[in-house]
């Protein structure tokens, strides 16, 4: 397995920025309190062990996920991560309770890093479930700005996504808005953000899925029109370290991989993926005779069933910037960003237009959408009427 997972990782040189920068990052990282929220998924997680390696006083870290918070916890204990023994607590507390400002407004914190989203395409589903997405996204994001600025910390971050480049679903679209949101304020403290890839195995995502569907003998299922980014785990942590403290304010970083070289069909990895744990892929033609394969009969074969795409918010590629926005690639060897002007948007105005749809019994998803268009003008949606929570 763990091949498997190398095989398909462009080595991007990550640690030679980290290290070139090791000075920059350290004077700024220790003895600084750290406030992480979303820290018990992949990324957050990821990240908190790469800044812990610079020796912050404090770290607090916030999630909604209380068995995520404990794994965390045992991991980081389990390694020399905390043997300097800096002030450590962690929180199960949403971002959007009452809860959450009194941890905020606990401390002054040096850094402020956000990492909890609604972060698939799979959200969109219907009007209930878009705004649940929306909360988190956009309502979560207006919060934690507007505590920033009664207590501006030093640097902060917010996770991003390529889905917010010409976004087509309501995940990369509420992004996008996210990104305006923090720019609003780059005049006011340091705020930075990261788009980046995919990130192989993470929770919950499609590869991941693939590891539980082997361990419970249930067929594979993959679109095999679409390809994207890849990066581990650990890449996702050190693109987010690096963009939080390199650049000026207001810079959107992405990863410097190429867009046709490095994009990788979930098909191929699917075969590798069949293959690498010693089975020979065997191809059907619906999810029925996926679901009837028999295991019993066939010891070395492991079936798999590819499907086009025709779900909602579903494009075939991704990528990083658009050809009309301001970016650099030549300044650092792992890492470009986008130069950015300062953004005017009223929060008020954007909670009360989300709300007013969201009260609305009569209202649909579609009305949420045109609620975006006016802040999100090149959100081109793409409708089907169908969602992932129908298929394998």
């Amino acid at each position: 397995m763990n091949q498997f997972k190398k095989s398909f990782y462009r080595k991007i040189k990550f640690d030679t920025d980290i290290s070139s920068n090791k000075t920059l990052l350290s004077n700024k990282i220790c003895e600084q309190k750290i406030l992480i929220i979303g820290g018990a998924g992949t990324i957050g997680s990821s990240y908190l062990k790469q800044i812990l390696k610079f020796k912050p006083s404090k770290i607090t870290v916030v999630d909604i996920n209380e068995n995520g918070l404990a794994e965390l916890t045992r991991d980081l204990r389990s390694s020399d991560l905390l043997d300097y023994n800096p002030e450590y607590i962690t929180y199960p507390v949403n971002l959007l309770s009452d809860t959450f400002d009194k941890i905020f407004n606990s401390d002054n914190w040096g850094v402020v890093a956000n990492f909890s989203a609604h972060k698939h395409v799979r959200s969109e589903k219907d009007k209930i479930s878009v705004e649940a997405l929306i909360k988190n996204n956009v309502f979560g994001a207006i919060k934690l700005l507007n505590l920033c600025s009664e207590r501006p910390p030093k640097y902060f971050f917010s996770v991003s996504t390529d889905k917010a480049a010409n976004p087509v679903n309501i995940m990369g679209a509420s992004k996008s808005l996210m990104e305006k949101l923090i720019l609003s304020k780059k005049g006011d403290f340091r705020v930075s953000t990261a788009r980046f890839a995919n990130v192989a195995f993470s929770n919950g995502s499609l590869l991941d899925g693939f590891i539980f569907r082997l361990q419970k003998k249930q067929p594979l299922s993959c679109p095999e029109d679409i390809k994207r980014f890849f990066v581990t785990p650990e890449q996702s942590g050190q693109i987010c370290l690096l963009a939080t403290f390199l650049g000026e304010t207001g810079n959107i970083f992405f990863p410097k991989l190429d867009f046709h070289k490095d994009q990788i069909f979930f098909k191929e990895i699917a075969l590798d993926f069949i293959k690498d744990n010693g089975f020979i892929p065997e191809l059907v033609k619906s999810e029925k005779e996926a679901k009837e394969f028999d295991f019993d009969n066939n010891p070395d074969k492991y079936p798999i069933y590819f499907f086009k795409t025709d779900t909602s918010g579903e494009k075939t590629y991704e990528e990083f910037y658009t050809y009309e926005e301001d970016y650099e690639i030549d300044k650092y060897d792992s890492i470009g960003f986008i130069k950015t002007s300062e953004v005017e948007i009223s929060f008020e105005e954007v909670l009360q237009d989300f709300e007013s749809v969201f009260r609305n019994k009569n209202s649909n998803k579609s009305d949420i959408v045109n609620i975006i268009n006016k802040y999100v003008p090149d959100f081109m949606h793409i409708e089907t009427g169908k969602h992932l929570d129908q298929k394998m």
